[in-house]
């Protein structure tokens, strides 16, 4: 099957490493990614800001870039869940909205691909540190995404995963909204890393590097020691230390 990697934007740019540890992971399991290189934006900004055009733009470019592969999958249930709104995006093109439909069908978030199209929830990693997990918004509430993290997470060998309290909270970023509304999503984002530090983690851990940005952003403005990473990076980490 031919399996296509979908970075993201922050993940291309700012954090390659989640990349290469998604890569190199599921080598193991015979896995080889594809990487179609014309891949561009989600055109989430766009959508979210009511740029529906510009939005289409960027989808439509996804849509070619995805055309052949048997499964896409993304470091990011925020992008994942872009790709679900494309049929919206595309109502009034028939053949553009089945492109989109086939899209939205094949496209996992990392988790989701790991244990629901490999079955996959022990990857052999040990990770002895005190952990704690941050459930994103769109991951969790758009695509569903649950109980796949924290099946991955039970079988880290050595690792302590501790509740976040108030997990489900929003962490502020939101994309837009951080830049429209900066005093409440930094007040958002301030009471998230309080509760990082409630938990008395020595990592934070989550399935969106948007969030984790911004929260690490936090946490280091204010000379915390928290070390923050995508559960793809965690995993890769472990597996490489067994």
């Amino acid at each position: 099957m031919k399996v296509s990697l979908f970075i993201t934007c922050l993940s291309d740019v700012i954090y390659p490493r989640v990349g290469e540890a998604m890569v190199r992971l599921l080598a193991k399991y015979g896995i080889r990614l594809d990487f179609p290189s014309v891949q561009t934006c989600c055109g989430q900004p766009a959508f979210n800001s009511g740029y529906w055009q510009a939005a289409r733009d960027s989808a439509a470019t996804i849509l070619d870039a995805f055309e052949d592969s048997d499964f896409v999958i993304s470091p990011s249930g925020s992008c994942t869940g872009m790709i679900h709104h494309y049929p919206k995006l595309f109502e009034q093109d028939p053949e553009q909205h089945k492109r989109a439909c086939a899209l939205r069908d094949k496209s996992y978030e990392f988790t989701q691909f790991l244990v629901q199209v490999l079955g996959v929830t022990d990857v052999g990693a040990t990770f002895p540190h005190k952990v704690t997990y941050h459930p994103s918004c769109h991951g969790s509430r758009l695509l569903g995404v649950k109980e796949e993290p924290l099946a991955l997470m039970r079988q880290v060998k050595g690792m302590e995963l501790v509740p976040l309290p108030f997990a489900e909270d929003c962490c502020g970023f939101g994309g837009t909204f951080a830049v429209k509304m900066g005093d409440i999503s930094g007040a958002m984002v301030t009471e998230k890393a309080d509760h990082v530090l409630e938990s008395e983690a020595e990592v934070l851990v989550g399935l969106d590097m948007a969030c984790l940005m911004n929260i690490a952003g936090n946490l280091r403005f204010r000379g915390e020691p928290v070390r923050v990473m995508h559960l793809a990076e965690l995993l890769y980490e472990g597996a490489t230390r067994s």
